[in-house]
């Protein structure tokens, strides 16, 4: 995934060699023109991503989908492990459970091993969109267990050529961003000129190697269902290797054939929004209802690129 990032922002080969067909990529909510020619420190696009992987009923193991932009979740694992721990010590006493303690020290090590090198010690600060997020819990706990400072973009300006953060003491230089917010939000300079949520010319800074931001801007576009349908593909491209953990059969409903035997069969299949994350834009066919299935009739053939479809593996 990160060698097909930083393809498709430069040199565009796998798009060349006809290997992903150009309007996939190009069509990708996610796939940002802004974001053409970036270079990120390190060459690094995807620093945390989340793999879903789900077992089927005879125990074979799929790669559901990766989630690139801003995966979520892992404070409830650390959280629900804390109180698993105390209620069950017993059962981390007698069975071999790996530790999942280190995750923020691991994170923060890798957050600031992207700061330029000449930086002896560097800021780090976790930007969110604020209290209203869903997933705020998750941006205050993983900034305190980290001994980060919680940011938004109000918190951030670019003056004299770099990033500060605004504080009672005045500005403080900035030299990592774990951001939580989309990319679109990030600068309204470059993306969205409605947006309050992020920080004017932040863009530019990072483009002169001047800030650090994870996950890369631009790195949304391998969130895109229809994309991950692709990356069987991509692995042999730029590995020469096979996939070790198959993808779940997918079907296009951008093509006539897979949209068709989609509509004749939504009681047996997961139908998805390819540019929607957390269980939004999701019909789960077994369980919905007929007029939420005929809803979703109307939605494919609306915007047929809009959804693939996966069968159940339960």
């Amino acid at each position: 995934l990160n060698h097909f990032l930083d393809d498709i922002y430069n040199e565009q080969r796998i798009l060349k060699d006809g290997v992903i067909p150009r309007a996939v990529v190009e069509s990708a909510s996610g796939f940002l023109k802004p974001c053409l020619g970036l270079k990120p420190p390190k060459g690094l696009w995807c620093h945390i991503t989340g793999t879903d992987l789900v077992r089927d009923r005879d125990g074979n193991w799929y790669v559901l989908e990766d989630n690139l932009r801003c995966p979520s979740g892992i404070s409830y694992v650390l959280e629900n492990r804390r109180v698993m721990k105390s209620l069950f010590p017993s059962f981390f006493n007698t069975l071999n459970i790996q530790p999942v303690d280190d995750y923020p020290s691991q994170l923060l090590n890798l957050l600031m091993n992207l700061a330029p090198p000449q930086i002896a010690d560097p800021c780090v600060v976790v930007l969110t969109p604020g209290i209203y997020n869903s997933a705020y819990f998750e941006h205050s706990y993983l900034a305190q267990q980290m001994g980060c400072e919680l940011v938004q973009g109000r918190d951030l300006v670019v003056v004299d050529g770099y990033l500060h953060m605004r504080t009672t003491k005045g500005l403080h230089q900035v030299d990592v961003i774990y951001r939580r917010i989309d990319d679109e939000f990030l600068d309204p300079k470059t993306f969205r000129s409605d947006s309050v949520l992020g920080v004017p010319g932040l863009m530019d800074i990072y483009r002169q190697g001047r800030v650090a931001i994870a996950n890369a801007p631009g790195t949304g576009v391998a969130d895109d269902k229809m994309v991950y349908a692709y990356v069987p593909d991509m692995i042999r491209y730029y590995l020469g290797e096979d996939q070790i953990i198959p993808n779940v059969p997918t079907y296009f409903c951008e093509d006539a054939q897979d949209q068709s035997h989609v509509l004749s069969h939504l009681d047996e299949l997961v139908v998805k929004a390819t540019d929607a994350s957390g269980g939004y834009g999701m019909l789960i066919g077994p369980q919905a209802t007929e007029p939420e299935r005929l809803q979703f009739v109307d939605r494919i053939k609306t915007n047929p690129r809009g959804y693939i479809a996966q069968p159940t593996l339960c």
